[in-house]
């Protein structure tokens, strides 16, 4: 196999570029953008929290380092969610001053609702677009996953 030419090189730093300075804007925007067509139950920040107790009942510093919010954040996101009984808290039984923070079936559910909300504005617009559109994004949903292993990997354990 040969070496790639200049041109080639050239134009995948183009390419990179334009995928460093765009993904993560638009990624926001079209989040932002599905909120307020989808079910607006819950914010973004609740939604994101709910989706990282899926796996499994987590501490409020681990939720922090997850999801990259300030402690005080989460800590204010939980006892608002805890409030309308889709999560529950409790007392870490390996460190009694530690919160376990667990999803409810409540929780589950809400979460659920916010999705096939999100997911039906998407196949709506996703509906006028080419076969080809259609085709790529859903590749570049395998590269954004192996993007994401890869930056988990760096980060080291949450």
């Amino acid at each position: 196999m040969s070496a790639p030419t200049a041109q080639q090189t050239s134009g995948r730093a183009r390419d990179v570029e334009h995928v460093a300075e765009g993904l993560v804007p638009r990624a926001g925007l079209l989040t932002r953008l599905l909120l307020p067509e989808g079910d607006r139950s819950l914010t973004r920040a609740e939604a994101a929290l709910l989706a990282a107790l899926e796996a499994g009942p987590r501490r409020v510093t681990e939720l922090a380092g997850v999801l990259a919010f300030a402690q005080p954040t989460v800590t204010q996101l939980v006892g608002r969610l805890d409030g309308r009984g889709l999560l529950e808290r409790a007392r870490d039984p390996q460190d009694g001053r530690a919160v376990r923070v667990t999803l409810t079936p409540a929780g589950r559910r809400e979460l659920a609702t916010v999705r096939a909300s999100y997911r039906a504005v998407l196949r709506e617009k996703l509906a006028d677009r080419s076969d080809e559109q259609v085709r790529a994004l859903a590749q570049a949903i395998d590269v954004l996953d192996d993007l994401i292993a890869a930056l988990r990997d760096d980060r080291g354990p949450a």
